[in-house]
């Protein structure tokens, strides 16, 4: 496991061509969210990928700030030829994504494997 910043850790594993985040938090107490695009860009840097999951899961509230990382990682990472997909969002969480109208920039997939496949996105309930 990886702290990313404060409030924020993550699972990585490497896959072929890819980089897999399992993100937890945020964890009790204040959350450093504003900076958390940085860490997982440096991340990415150090494992020389270009292609990113991240596995929503274990994040049970999608707040603004993180959403607003969530476009500037996925920015930064289309502006150098890479990719970035989310897995595991909670009914919630897409609900969040939804409401801001963000739901169709950030396709979910189900799991790790739908998405490095890009397999038919999960559909809200």
């Amino acid at each position: 496991m990886a702290d990313l910043v404060q409030g924020w850790s993550a699972d990585v594993d490497r896959g072929p061509n890819w980089l897999f985040l399992r993100l937890h938090g945020p964890h009790g107490g204040p959350a450093e969210t504003d900076v958390l695009a940085d860490e997982v860009c440096h991340l990415l840097r150090q494992h020389m990928a270009e292609r990113l999951v991240l596995e929503m899961n274990d994040v049970p509230l999608l707040p603004s700030t993180l959403i607003g990382q969530l476009v500037k990682l996925q920015k930064r990472l289309q502006t150098q030829g890479g990719l970035m997909r989310l897995s595991g969002m909670s009914d919630d969480n897409q609900s969040v994504l939804r409401s801001t109208r963000l739901d169709s920039r950030f396709p979910q997939y189900q799991d790790r494997e739908a998405a490095v496949m890009g397999r038919q996105p999960c559909r809200p309930r």
